[in-house]
């Protein structure tokens, strides 16, 4: 099997599965080109990882640059050396494709075309239209590609300035609308979790003020924080929302021990859009996990000082509770509509066809 796999989907793997049914030893060789937006090995990776229950089949990567050329000889004859490289010295018997080249791919390596699907009937779907609408073709995407393309909406701020409960309100909001959406996840705060353990382990009558806080806890939860984010993202909805993120954690390293810690640091990602909840207008509430309502205009500086930097969107929200809700929502939808502005492949010169529809 030959493919961009850009990105693998639904109409894909049915292709695989079909091949690895038929064959005792099936090799796909996923040969993009240098120009398009997902790495090479994010996408043999993901392949990997959705067909590990059949050991016999391989996955190989090359970059293809060649024009594409049905016409051109010289141009078939550098396609097919690249793919024989990639497939090594193994003896070529079948060409699985749903793709009208596929015939002609076999005959050079002198092997049985099987077409498998080439109207798209049993598996509607192709890369195109998934690079067109990821929103629209979500079901067609398994769980390591659906965690590439999520746009993760972290919301951060200062202590008890509402963005638990902003980002729990949000995920919900987005869950309401039904269909893909209804899968909408939301990750919770690990330094919270964190902070009940320690309060836990303390000697009866200790408050919050006895707690020592080390290096090793704001690495532990970069690292929680993280790993439950990558969790979530491959389970739920076009959007992630993230009640704060490995970021925030390093302004509240900065906080407790007066610096970022370079582990700290590094662990930070960059999501999609950032939402800073002001310290302005929202009353101190203290859960008995809570210290810092002297700090809280001063981390809110903080926040928007690092964000500032980090070239990434964020916006600050103020106002009331619903005020705050709705600017979010709209950035959500915002975030939606800008799209993923995924590179074009390479296409053939004669009216700009894809290669194959499935690619």
């Amino acid at each position: 099997m030959i493919g961009k796999f850009y990105p693998p989907h639904a109409g894909h793997h049915h292709l695989v599965d079909t091949a690895a049914r038929a064959c005792d030893e099936v090799t796909v060789v996923v040969a993009p080109s240098t120009v398009e937006s997902i790495p090479l090995e994010d996408r043999l990776a993901w392949l990997r990882e959705v067909h590990a229950a059949s050991p016999h089949v391989r996955f190989v990567g090359v970059y293809d640059d060649t024009p594409i050329d049905y016409g051109s000889e010289a141009a078939w004859d550098a396609h097919t050396a690249t793919f024989r490289a990639a497939v090594g010295d193994r003896r070529v018997d079948r060409v699985f494709s749903s793709e009208a080249y596929g015939e002609e791919l076999a005959r050079r390596f002198g092997a049985e075309h099987v077409p498998v699907d080439p109207a798209r009937g049993t598996v509607p779907i192709s890369g195109t239209a998934v690079r067109a609408d990821p929103v629209a073709n979500w079901a067609m995407l398994a769980p390591p590609v659906r965690g590439w393309f999520v746009k993760r909406v972290v919301v951060v701020g200062a202590e008890s300035t509402g963005t638990t409960t902003l980002a729990r309100a949000l995920a919900t909001h987005l869950r309401l609308r039904g269909g893909v959406f209804a899968g909408t996840r939301w990750v919770e705060e690990y330094g919270r979790t964190l902070t009940s353990l320690k309060l836990g382990a303390l000697a009866p009558g200790q408050t919050m003020e006895d707690l020592v806080w080390t290096r090793e806890d704001f690495i532990t939860v970069t690292r929680e924080q993280n790993a439950a984010e990558d969790a979530a993202a491959r389970s739920g909805g076009p959007i992630l929302v993230c009640d704060t993120d490995s970021f925030a954690t390093s302004i509240w390293e900065e906080r407790y021990l007066g610096n970022i810690s370079s582990a700290v640091r590094d662990a930070a990602r960059k999501p999609a859009l950032y939402l800073l909840t002001s310290d302005e207008g929202v009353p101190f509430e203290d859960d008995g996990m809570r210290d810092g309502e002297h700090l809280r205009a001063w981390m809110t500086a903080r926040f928007r000082d690092e964000l500032a930097g980090r070239g990434v969107p964020w916006i600050e929200l103020t106002g009331s509770y619903r005020e705050r809700l709705t600017r979010a929502v709209k950035a959500c939808d915002e975030l939606l509509a800008a799209g993923w502005n995924l590179a074009s492949p390479l296409l053939p010169a004669d009216a700009r066809k894809s290669v194959g529809g499935s690619c």
